[in-house]
């Protein structure tokens, strides 16, 4: 900061032609002024002025430095200017990552309407099952999915989220359908990424482990086998809606059948968020409010 500050009075002298008019336009007394341009020359070990009691002049050092330093106060206002640009109004860059099914079903057609209003923020959406590490990799907002872990990250609600246990009709009309969750290690059952299933048994939330001849870390797989009939599996909701709705799938123990968890907004904690992230957030929460996108399925089932 003092070398900054030291580099500004240079340039302010040189401009100004005085040590006295330099110190009036920075707001500080031209003892001050002097005492900087000393220290300056000190560390660079070279005479940058060489003074007289009525006037000032450019040593050959002097000249040479002073060519490198004169657009540092235009360059720090333009730089200060930058910054508060980005915190009146959204632009930039956006790093957002997301679950790959969710986020190319919801959330990309919502970002998408989302850069059409904001022209000057441009978007890098990185689609993965994997749980990214948003500082180490440099995002600035994640889309979770169910219960969050304790985490230093800030979060907001995005929409509700529920899981259903699953079969086709030719599975059930083959092998029946369970009836307890004691049952569920007579059927073939299909695992995906997790490594349990999630239910709700006399109020408490319930993790049962069932033994699998079939497992896939990919959703829409998964849906797949569920259809032909392979087995039953726990999916969210977003996946088998329409086969839900339509009779193409049942519902099997709904009386288990865990309460809604949540879809998350999570980003970095920030002494103040940007205006970029602020904006998508709220945008993203009022359009999954305005729309209720799994409602009117829901009411069906």
């Amino acid at each position: 900061m003092k070398q900054w500050e030291a580099m500004e009075a240079f340039v302010e002298v040189v401009h100004q032609g005085s040590f006295s008019k330099a110190a009036s336009r920075l707001d500080v007394s031209a003892s001050h002024v002097s005492r900087l341009i000393t220290h300056l020359e000190q560390r660079l070990n070279t005479t940058l002025l060489f003074r007289t009691t009525r006037s000032i002049r450019l040593s050959e050092a002097g000249e040479r430095f002073y060519q490198h330093c004169r657009e540092l106060p235009n360059t720090l206002a333009t730089a200060e200017e930058a910054v508060s640009a980005l915190n009146q109004a959204p632009m930039g860059t956006l790093r957002i990552t997301c679950a790959t099914t969710f986020g190319e079903r919801y959330l990309a057609p919502l970002l998408n309407d989302f850069l059409l209003q904001n022209p000057q923020v441009d978007l890098d959406l990185h689609l993965t099952n994997r749980e990214v590490d948003l500082i180490e990799e440099g995002y600035d907002l994640a889309i979770r999915m169910g219960a969050l872990r304790d985490s230093s990250l800030l979060s907001r609600r995005l929409c509700d989220r529920a899981e259903y246990l699953c079969a086709s009709r030719e599975y059930v009309d083959q092998h029946g359908m369970p009836h307890t969750l004691a049952e569920l290690n007579k059927h073939q059952c299909l695992m995906g990424s997790k490594t349990h299933w999630v239910f709700s048994q006399n109020g408490q939330r319930k993790e049962v482990k069932v033994s699998s001849h079939w497992r896939s870390n990919s959703g829409p797989a998964l849906l797949d086998a569920i259809r032909r009939g392979l087995g039953i599996a726990q999916l969210p909701d977003y996946y088998v809606k329409e086969d839900l709705a339509s009779g193409r799938l049942i519902s099997l123990l709904p009386q288990y059948q865990y309460p809604y968890t949540g879809v998350w907004l999570v980003y970095p904690r920030a002494l103040k968020p940007s205006p970029k992230l602020k904006s998508v957030c709220d945008y993203l929460i009022q359009r999954f409010e305005r729309e209720d996108i799994f409602a009117n399925w829901r009411a069906r089932i």
